[in-house]
């Protein structure tokens, strides 16, 4: 009496799935996470609020990077350079007093004239040529953004202070940047969920799997590469203009080939084709080179190599699926039912039990044989 009345209790896993599932409670957690996010700012410290920017700033990086390579199989290793010319963009227009929208759109939409006409020289191209193709642009970019002084500043630099909180907020220059960064970041990454699960999303993964296929359906592996790349062109310019908004200067050195590299990095790490993967790769790219430095600076660079190199050895699809891989494991670790044995065998069944209405009794094992011959 009492086993059946505690195994009527007890959730079953596809109740308790259901009820994750439930809309009610996603829009609940929803809520939950933009309060938390919300409030931060007035529970953390300055040196916290200053972190949480940060990731932000190179989220949307990353963000822009899985749309081109997660997403759409394209190899793109130069996402630092639509990250520094979004940069330049926003120091150049608000040192001309340009409205701070206006500023904005400019560095996005400039970041992705520059990346659609790259893409329509580098789409066709395949394996080591388009790698080589964007390889060149932070390479490229370096020399420019000197040359080009009276704009960029040259070798010194360029500095635009936009970003101080306004006497009317009554709040911090920290927590101010803090929530210009997230209004931003939080729009981006809505706006890369509804891509990638729309049909533009689906285009990505039918060209990333075989273009072949593709061009048999009737979607445009190329226009479908050249969408990519010009997408994530467009994020390597938000990119830039929440990190001058936070830095407040930018240099040549924000255009170094090493930094593209890093991103490539934080990309693979936190999950390739995955949207909180973004968000994983870009807290990786600002936590671990500080843990790492915490431990000792001469093995910063050998250090954040063998946690690459782990991540890719133990979870090749990226921190993203770690807590699949937890409850793979767990699944393997349950007991698991032998053959023979049922977890709920059937009641055994009464010899002198009499049939019920409208059924016929089993016939004897002889003479179901006898039928048969």
């Amino acid at each position: 009496m009492s086993t059946a009345s505690s195994s009527r209790r007890a959730p079953s896993p596809g109740r308790t799935r259901s009820v994750l599932s439930s809309r009610w409670v996603r829009v609940g957690v929803v809520v939950l996470v933009a309060v938390v996010l919300l409030a931060a700012p007035f529970i953390l410290p300055q040196i916290a609020n200053q972190t949480l920017i940060r990731i932000g700033v190179y989220a949307v990086a990353v963000l822009g990077l899985n749309i081109v390579m997660g997403y759409t199989g394209q190899v793109n290793l130069g996402q630092i350079f639509f990250v520094g010319l979004g940069a330049y963009v926003t120091a150049y227009g608000v040192t001309q007093g340009w409205n701070i929208v206006l500023v904005f759109i400019s560095a996005c939409l400039i970041a992705g004239i520059v990346g659609l006409v790259v893409a329509l020289a580098a789409a066709r191209l395949g394996g080591l040529a388009i790698a080589m193709v964007t390889i060149a642009l932070p390479i490229v970019g370096v020399p420019l953004a000197k040359r080009f002084s009276d704009i960029t500043g040259g070798s010194q630099g360029i500095s635009a202070i936009f970003s101080n909180a306004p006497d009317w907020s009554g709040l911090f220059n920290d927590q101010w940047q803090y929530y210009i960064v997230l209004v931003v970041t939080a729009g981006g990454f809505l706006l890369a969920r509804k891509l990638v699960r729309g049909k533009y999303g689906r285009a990505f993964a039918v060209v990333k799997g075989n273009e072949a296929v593709a061009a048999s359906m009737g979607i445009s592996p190329y226009w479908t590469k050249v969408l990519a790349f010009t997408i994530a062109s467009v994020f390597g310019g938000a990119s830039g203009f929440l990190y001058l908004a936070v830095v407040q200067y930018t240099s040549p050195e924000t255009l170094s080939f090493g930094h593209s590299i890093s991103l490539l990095a934080a990309m693979v790490i936190g999950g390739a084709g995955s949207i909180v993967g973004s968000l994983i790769g870009g807290a990786y790219y600002i936590l671990v080179p500080q843990w790492t430095n915490q431990i000792d600076p001469n093995y910063t660079t050998i250090s954040q190599g063998v946690i690459l190199l782990a991540v890719l050895f133990l979870l090749p699809d990226g921190l993203v699926s770690l807590p699949r891989m937890i409850r793979r494991l767990a699944r393997r670790g349950s007991p698991q039912p032998t053959a023979g044995h049922s977890p709920h065998p059937a009641p055994a069944q009464d010899p002198t039990a009499v049939p019920a209405a409208g059924t016929a009794p089993e016939a004897p094992e002889s003479t179901e044989r006898q039928k048969r011959s």
